[in-house]
């Protein structure tokens, strides 16, 4: 997994080590501009968070759970990936000590851009 950040963002950090833990070896990026990355992998405009991530042909986009990464690579939709719109509290890398968590959902980002629910939390 190729994990693109910013090199002060501390919440991609802890996400990164979820994915470590999950058993996902990472190579990390960091980059000032992340832009061209976003554009690159299709990252739909109002869904994007603060890191990106590419694996087994898929993005990631932001703090989605390492379960939810693993369903992605059993099941191959004919995707671009999974976006996760924001910082959600309680998702992986924005855990708070208090256990507070609001829902969120992952979305499966289709080939025409358009999203879909995969996953909610």
């Amino acid at each position: 997994m190729a994990v693109h950040k910013t090199p002060s963002c501390g919440c991609c950090s802890v996400w990164i080590e979820h994915m470590k833990d999950a058993g996902f070896e990472v190579d990390v990026h960091d980059m000032v501009d992340m832009g061209p990355v976003k554009e690159r992998l299709g990252v739909p405009y109002t869904k994007g968070s603060c890191h990106t991530a590419e694996v087994g042909g898929y993005l990631i986009e932001g703090h989605i759970p390492a379960a939810d990464i693993k369903r992605l690579l059993e099941e191959r939709p004919d995707a671009r990936g999974l976006v996760l719109p924001g910082m959600p509290l309680g998702s992986p890398g924005m855990e708070v000590p208090e256990g507070q968590q609001q829902p969120y959902t992952v979305e499966l980002v289709r080939r025409d851009g358009t999203t879909e629910p995969f996953a909610q939390h």
